[in-house]
């Protein structure tokens, strides 16, 4: 089992822009590591207290995961961290040899410049 991060930002606090947001930042990941939806196993979503229009879930079982376990949380207030940021963790189950790519989207590029390339 391996976990997979990412991030991504959206313009506005509204629901249609969180659920899009949240559904391309997974269709990303599964793209980027070759995966498909039985190799997940949960999705941990984070977004910053200034996103409080819809939880990021709610895009994915729109775009069809639903039989996917989820949960959406508050990121931590830290004073000058980034504006409405969807975070996300995918742990997932994938051959013990397959290189994980993180994905980080957007705004959330400057989060790891080392891993957005």
């Amino acid at each position: 089992m391996m976990a997979i991060r990412g991030a991504i930002t959206v313009e506005e606090n509204n629901s249609s822009e969180i659920e899009e947001a949240s559904a391309v930042l997974l269709e990303k990941i599964m793209l980027s590591n070759n995966l498909d939806r039985e190799s997940i196993v949960f999705v941990l979503f984070t977004s910053t207290e200034d996103l409080s229009s819809q939880y990021p879930a709610v895009g994915i079982r729109k775009a069809g995961y639903t039989e996917i376990p989820m949960l959406c949380v508050s990121e931590m207030p830290v004073t000058g961290s980034l504006r409405k940021c969807i975070r996300v963790m995918v742990m997932v189950n994938v051959n013990g040899n397959q290189r994980v790519r993180h994905v980080y989207l957007e705004g959330a590029k400057k989060l790891r410049p080392d891993l957005s390339g």
